[in-house]
């Protein structure tokens, strides 16, 4: 196993290397972007050539010793630890808002900017982005970003935890992969290097949603104590929620895991859920007053690489879509009567943009394929893989470390093209750090390759029938 990993160490080395250096990929510091990107980019390489050596993309052997595995899993993140979190400013945010709820002040209603929070103003505040929006992270989020803000060192401390939560769910997903006869399949997330740099090395806190919605996987795949299989769907549901609860997207699988249940078990899943979300959210509700202001302006706000919406609002715009649907509401208006001022006409001309449209498109489009996946009734690892991969196609925002959600699912069904895309998503941090516009060439750049391999997949002939 050494040989097969040293070169993925070596990369990892070098990052630090380039950290410790002062070769950050920050904005303005093109060469140094474009040098870190690089030196990842050939992470990936390694992590392929490594998996390769150890018979991954062919062996069927489930003997794969975990000790080792997961030595080599911690060594890439105490390497991944140190680094200055430059790809993003994230985790300044977690930290900020951590010393909010640590405080009793609200951070669902009080934005960074509110003179009322002059007096926890910190380096944490100067870093943090978007100081007039508040926060859109949930009550778990929120809790362990609250505890991390109360450390000596806020920082290390938030990394080191995620790190440990991070191994664990590297842990469950071995044993997992192991359950389907080829534990080795596991190493394309365990090492997998976005899931090292953006959870140990820039701290998103998507890392800790996922590593609970592998538990949850775990046990609603037989995993935990046998005799006891009445009380592990309540836990399933328990830890289910807690995904949902550090980020919203596992509500899209939560019903998909219902329905696949049957009798006593989606009874008993169901309460392990609603019995955390359901106070969780009238929680929020009762302290907010109403749906968090940050989580609306992130919804209609917010875009960046969505692989479907970046062309889809420009061909919208360019077929001047938006105008007929500005004449549609018109129509409506004239035949029921009311001024253009006033309400609800006034917030239908203003809705009638090209980038509304496509959300609307393909909120509507995701809802149907969503349905598919309700009547098909996946298994617990396809419902995960087809329900993140599902929210992701369809969102107006697919940062790099959004794709931790869909990459152990990808790992246990051998989706190829979405561990190429793990590859190239970093390649989105180039408008930023280099000045590149983003479309077409930086889009085409991720998105291109992973969809060229799907589209070869797809049209290999099945192997004949024995």
């Amino acid at each position: 196993m050494a040989a097969a990993v040293w070169p993925l160490l070596a990369c990892f080395a070098g990052l630090l290397a380039l950290d410790r250096a002062g070769f950050d990929p920050a904005p303005g510091a093109a060469g140094a972007g474009v040098l870190f990107l690089l030196v990842l980019l050939l992470a990936f390489g390694a992590l392929w050539w490594g998996l390769r050596r150890l018979g991954a993309a062919t062996g069927s052997r489930s003997d794969v010793p975990a000790a080792g595995v997961l030595a080599v899993a911690v060594l890439l993140r105490l390497l991944a630890l140190p680094l200055t979190p430059s790809l993003s400013d994230d985790v300044y945010r977690y930290v900020w808002d951590g010393r909010v709820a640590a405080s009793g002040a609200n951070p669902y209603l009080l934005t960074p900017d509110d003179e009322s929070l002059a007096g926890l103003r910190d380096d944490s505040w100067r870093k943090t982005a978007h100081r007039d929006v508040a926060t859109v992270y949930p009550p778990l989020a929120l809790g362990t970003f609250a505890a991390a803000a109360m450390l000596p060192r806020p920082l290390l401390g938030y990394k080191l935890a995620l790190a440990a939560v991070d191994l664990a769910g590297c842990a469950l997903l071995l044993l997992l992969a192991r359950r389907r006869g080829n534990a080795w399949i596991a190493l394309a997330y365990v090492w997998n290097p976005l899931l090292v740099v953006e959870g140990a090395g820039m701290g998103h806190v998507d890392v800790l949603g996922a590593s609970l919605v592998i538990g949850c996987v775990w046990l609603l795949s037989g995993g935990g104590r046998r005799g006891r299989r009445g009380t592990q769907w309540v836990v399933a549901g328990v830890v289910g929620a807690l995904a949902v609860l550090a980020k919203l997207v596992p509500l899209a699988v939560l019903p998909l895991w219902w329905r696949r249940a049957g009798g006593r078990q989606r009874r008993r899943f169901a309460v392990g859920a609603v019995s955390l979300l359901l106070p969780a959210t009238v929680a929020v509700l009762v302290w907010t007053g109403r749906v968090p202001p940050g989580l609306v302006e992130y919804a209609l706000r917010w875009e960046y690489n969505g692989p479907l919406y970046e062309p889809l609002w420009r061909v919208i715009g360019a077929l001047r879509l938006d105008l007929a649907a500005s004449g549609i509401v018109h129509v409506v208006r004239v035949i029921f009567g009311g001024d253009i001022e006033a309400t609800p006409w006034s917030t239908l001309y203003s809705y009638a943009y090209p980038q509304f449209l496509a959300r609307v498109g393909l909120l509507a489009a995701g809802a149907v394929l969503w349905l598919r996946l309700w009547r098909r009734r996946p298994g617990p690892v396809r419902a995960a893989f087809g329900a993140f991969a599902l929210v992701l196609l369809m969102s107006p925002t697919f940062y790099p470390w959004y794709l931790i959600w869909v990459l152990p699912w990808a790992a246990l069904t051998g989706a190829r093209a979405v561990l190429v895309l793990s590859a190239t998503l970093p390649l989105a941090y180039l408008p930023a750090v280099t000045g590149l516009p983003y479309f077409p060439w930086v889009y085409s750049a991720i998105w291109l390759p992973p969809l060229i391999l799907l589209v070869l997949e797809r049209r290999r002939p099945e192997p004949p029938s024995p």
